[in-house]
């Protein structure tokens, strides 16, 4: 059975919950400890990326976010020129080696087929480029909770992570761990969160929330492309069908 996205409207609830405005400082404190700064580099975010993408863009050359459709997409950034796309994410409409940098968060676990995902990440990425996967520990309580968007899509352990990404070409570079405290909505466990972060990190990194890795485009091994029709099609929501004008009723009247 497919992974099924988990809907647009429920992301930015969760993110602007007070739950999850403390998993997005985790995260992003994860994230900051392997990418510092990106200048006038190409960014891509890819999933739901939105909440971490505000760290980095004040230096890139430009960032854009793709949402993939069987989520749904909204604006951003909201006070600026819109740089979202709603995508599908084996067939990105980027031309090949144009992107610096992919952050993929709510992505890869809800793939269709991660391998041609992968391979159309590394199309994209230019010579050297390098990509962040966040993707929900399937060890850690997270992956087992079901009222976060970490609770939904197929999890990884480390090893399938770092098995997927040699597979398809990239070299598993830096890795990290975020999320270690509960997913609870208790005043007292948010409270702990500090803590149990600083003491996740060092006593029991296996069982953290979420798995970070970096990793680089591989150059010296080719990746076999098979020649395929795109069986992609948007499909819009309200198909408008038209007023008959004022002539074509006027040829039809007797």
């Amino acid at each position: 059975m497919l992974p099924m996205h988990t809907d647009i409207v429920d992301l930015r609830q969760f993110y602007h919950s007070e739950l999850g405005r403390m998993a997005e400082q985790s995260v992003s404190s994860a994230l900051a400890s392997i990418w510092a700064r990106l200048p006038e580099e190409r960014l891509l975010g890819l999933g739901y990326a939105v909440p971490y993408l505000e760290r980095f863009r004040a230096d890139t050359e430009r960032t854009f976010a793709f949402m993939p459709a069987g989520q749904g997409a909204v604006n951003w950034p909201v006070a600026d020129l819109s740089s979202t796309a709603l995508v599908f994410d084996e067939e990105l409409p980027l031309p090949d080696a144009s992107i610096d940098r992919v952050l993929m968060v709510h992505s890869l676990e809800f793939a269709e087929s991660p391998r041609e995902t992968m391979k159309e990440i590394w199309r994209v990425l230019a010579p050297g480029g390098r990509l962040i996967i966040v993707v929900p520990n399937r060890r850690g309580v997270w992956a087992q909770m079901e009222h976060t968007p970490f609770g939904s899509g197929r999890p990884y352990s480390r090893g399938q992570l770092t098995a997927l990404l040699r597979e398809t070409n990239f070299t598993p570079g830096a890795t990290t761990e975020a999320l270690f405290f509960p997913p609870s909505k208790r005043k007292l466990a948010l409270r702990l969160r500090h803590g149990l972060e600083r003491f996740g990190r060092s006593l029991w990194p296996a069982f953290s929330g979420v798995i970070i890795v970096e990793a680089q485009k591989r150059l010296y091994q080719g990746l076999p492309v098979a020649a395929r029709a795109s069986r992609r099609v948007f499909v819009p929501v309200l198909a408008p069908r038209g007023v008959p004008s004022t002539r074509s009723r006027a040829t039809k009247a007797p």
